[in-house]
């Protein structure tokens, strides 16, 4: 009898992340069980994220320091988002279409999910341009 090899997944540690997924990850205390999902979350999403960072304005990209710094953080957001959806999506089904089409269904609305979370951090860092508590907030992230 022989035996399937089991896949394995290459664990990705804290010093593999960018100094800014870092940061955020060492403050927010993020799981290390997290750490793979999160660097791909990041590493796919850097399109998406850099043209939502080019058409903010300036002043609410001045609360942070970079755009590496709001791609980390829209990471983690995103990261979190995605296991909430697949955790409650799991066990959704829908009587009217085919698993195919529930999958595709599922697939659009993480889609969608996700995109949302992009657009909502950048909505909050247009409102820390008002709200002094907020840009410290945002900034001290990445100050410890």
């Amino acid at each position: 009898m022989s035996e399937q090899a089991t896949p394995t997944l290459e664990t990705v540690n804290l010093e593999d992340l960018s100094a800014e997924l870092q940061q955020v990850i060492k403050y927010e205390k993020v799981p290390v069980e997290l750490f793979n999902m999160l660097a791909s979350v990041h590493e796919a999403s850097e399109d998406v994220v850099r043209e939502t960072w080019n058409t903010m304005p300036a002043s609410a990209q001045n609360i942070l320091d970079n755009f590496e710094q709001f791609h980390a953080l829209v990471s983690l957001s995103q990261s979190y988002a995605g296991i909430d959806f697949m955790t409650e999506a799991q066990d959704m089904k829908f009587d009217d279409m085919t698993d195919e089409q529930t999958q595709d269904y599922k697939a659009g609305l993480l889609d969608k999910l996700l995109h949302n979370c992009v657009k909502d951090l950048a909505k909050q860092l247009k409102q820390a341009r008002l709200k002094p508590v907020m840009k410290r907030e945002f900034r001290e992230i990445f100050t410890k």
